[in-house]
């Protein structure tokens, strides 16, 4: 083999691992992007972290004697000039009996500011058995200065919390919501 013949392959064993290296860092650059989705539709869907599971539909059946009380927990990122707290600390339910509670945000800036919601459940494994059907949360809000305004959470406990063995124990839940200043894009 001669010296040329050595540095042409050393040239395309070089474009091969420029070529692989590239690809990834592709791979890694895609997951990054893909990973908050993903992990957001993971956590709906198993109400892994404490995420509450979203639904259309109501209850099929209440389970009396198996009350749960729920409190509610509200949060403002430094960033927003809000207040914002629940209407009623708790309230006590039993699995499958849909219930109407409010958070009021009020603007105390100077300045009309659009915030928007996060939210989680504690303890985290019940997330899977609160059910949301109305919320406010990820919507983005607009308040003027001075405004207040209610925004309704509509609920149920999922009726078969009662029969899962791995939360037989959870007889408190707090429903918490943070806002924090949308990220506004200019148009």
């Amino acid at each position: 083999m001669t010296a040329g013949q050595m540095t042409s392959m050393r040239f395309s064993g070089n474009r091969r691992t420029l070529v692989i290296l590239a690809g990834v860092v592709g791979l890694m650059v895609g997951m990054a992007y893909a990973s908050v989705p993903l992990y957001k539709l993971f956590c709906q869907v198993t109400g892994y972290g404490g995420t509450t599971q979203a639904t259309n539909d109501a209850a099929t059946h209440i389970v009396a004697g198996h009350p749960v009380t729920v409190r509610f927990d509200a949060n403002v990122n430094r960033a927003l000039d809000w207040k914002f707290v629940p209407v009623d600390p708790h309230v006590t339910v039993n699995p499958g009996e849909e219930v109407v509670i409010n958070y009021r945000a009020t603007n105390i800036g100077s300045a009309t500011s659009i915030g928007t919601s996060t939210f989680n459940v504690t303890p985290a494994k019940a997330g899977a058995y609160f059910m949301k059907i109305d919320c406010f949360c990820f919507q983005e809000q607009t308040l003027q200065p001075g405004e207040s305004v209610d925004m309704p959470v509509r609920f149920f406990i999922d009726p078969e919390i009662v029969a899962d063995k791995n939360v037989v124990d959870v007889k408190d839940i707090t429903l918490s919501y943070t806002f924090f200043p949308a990220l506004v894009e200019n148009k």
